[in-house]
């Protein structure tokens, strides 16, 4: 016989999300369940942002040592332990792992069932031994790599992220199917760390980036030694004598690897929570939600991966912040994409914010303008011999700024100016006042202000002007 808990707030999925309001819900004093059938911290922790952010730490630091003879140091290929490197990429996630662990959520007052959750009624979720019946339900269940339908993939040992951090030997040749976000990253780290890498792009890498920034990283991945194949369609996928098989197109050309990764999306994970009990409606592609994310069950809400919107860890806890105000402080709060930042962790780093100049032109038309800056014009950039890249930023004709992307070395840190200029609605006239210290690399972001007012401060009218001024003495 099941134990009945009543509490005012449930959380399925102890992934960012669901921690984040489990916390925030804990310390103000509501009743709070949280269940989780898998490892605390979700995805992110554990397969995700924390492991890959090690391991592209460890190829970085080995690209450190091969690029060094640009500032007169010579030394030799660097030699890479990969089972040290994978140690490194499991230390950093057990170093980090007590803050989402359950003794700590238990010490903030937070009931942990190590379970998996199903809802039993509108009201109601099952898991273990016990039921709960709670004022607000909360699913964050997150997503999972999606493996494609690719003739003979099931009999290969195909890694995604979930995976390929266990591996304890490095591969010799990783096939990498999907180029977004995912497998660049992965790319660049297993190429860095002395695997052979190969590429299979649907269309380009980076989708969903500025195409010419992404046609930058593309060079650099063939200059590192990375194989890209470019609208090649996947015809099947099978074993091989020494490792992994892919044919290719119409040709009968064949790749063989030793190593397959798949990189090709990933999809929310509902199959087990029994919605349709809950009276919760849901797709393919993740649960139906409103700006207020709440579900078709008014007293359930759903946040992160598994709310059919962007797939970021950060969005997850943003989401978060808005269910607490809307579930327990009762304010109506909605989600606001405009200012939602993303960042691929490769080198170099390419973060965005807001619109990409294809995205504004289809909305605002002949009102779009876009001011740029290189790296290469930046003496900070220059001192450090990182030059790739720059800032694209774009506006309205006022000046207004609507979103801006940033290819460069910490381009992730260099983005946050951006997240802020555009969550506040400001004008490019804003930044060009500000003073930035020199020499940085975010003093970029001012040159790109200044150049949209370039043309017009010296312009035939200002220059005139300055001459008439200087009639009076």
């Amino acid at each position: 016989m099941s134990k009945t808990i009543r509490c005012d707030i449930c959380v399925i999925g102890a992934g960012s999300g669901g921690l984040s309001v489990a916390a925030g819900a804990a310390q103000l004093g509501a009743r709070t369940v949280l269940f989780e059938r898998g490892q605390m911290g979700g995805d992110c922790l554990n397969y995700g942002c924390v492991p890959s952010k090690a391991l592209l730490a460890a190829a970085h630091a080995a690209q450190i040592i091969r690029q060094s003879g640009r500032f007169g140091i010579t030394c030799s290929e660097p030699q890479v332990d990969f089972p040290a490197v994978m140690r490194h990429v499991r230390d950093v996630i057990s170093t980090i792992a007590p803050h989402d662990s359950v003794g700590r959520f238990e010490g903030l007052g937070v009931r942990v069932i190590r379970a998996e959750a199903r809802f039993t009624s509108t009201r109601e979720v099952s898991g273990g031994d016990v039921c709960v019946r709670a004022r607000r339900f909360v699913i964050a269940t997150g997503s999972t790599a999606i493996v494609p339908t690719i003739p003979g993939i099931e009999t290969v040992p195909a890694l995604t992220n979930e995976t390929v951090f266990s591996l304890e030997n490095r591969p010799e040749h990783l096939l990498i199917v999907g180029a977004g976000p995912i497998g660049v990253e992965m790319a660049q780290a297993f190429r860095r760390l002395g695997s052979k890498v190969t590429i299979f792009e649907g269309t380009r890498l980076l989708g969903k980036d500025e195409p010419e920034f992404a046609a930058i990283l593309r060079q650099q991945f063939l200059a590192e030694g990375i194989i890209i194949r470019k609208g090649t369609e996947i015809n099947s996928i099978a074993r091989a004598e020494s490792g992994i098989e892919i044919a290719l197109g119409t040709g009968g050309e064949h790749v063989i690897g030793t190593h397959l990764l798949v990189a090709a999306g990933r999809r929310p994970r509902i199959e087990s929570l029994d919605l349709d009990r809950a009276g919760v409606a849901f797709t393919p592609k993740g649960i139906m939600v409103d700006a207020r994310l709440r579900t078709s069950n008014k007293r359930i809400y759903a946040i992160g991966d598994v709310a059919s919107g962007p797939q970021f860890t950060h969005v997850a806890s943003y989401h978060a912040g808005i269910f607490i105000r809307n579930a327990l402080f009762r304010i109506p709060a909605k989600v606001d994409y405009r200012a939602l930042p993303w960042v691929t962790y490769c080198d170099p780093e390419l973060a965005h914010v807001g619109f990409t100049e294809a995205e504004a032109r289809k909305q605002y038309g002949s009102d779009v303008r876009i001011t740029a800056a290189d790296f290469s014009a930046n003496d900070r950039a220059q001192t450090e011999r990182e030059i790739k890249g720059g800032i694209k930023v774009v506006t309205r004709g006022n000046g207004t700024i609507l979103g801006a992307s940033i290819l460069g070395n910490h381009a992730g840190e260099l983005i946050h100016l951006w997240v802020l200029a555009i969550t506040r609605e400001l004008k490019l006239s804003a930044l060009t006042g500000v003073i930035f210290p020199y020499p940085t690399l975010g003093e970029i972001s001012k040159a790109a202000s200044s150049a949209f007012y370039t043309p017009k401060l010296f312009s035939f009218w200002p220059r005139r002007l300055v001459r008439l001024l200087a009639l009076l003495g």
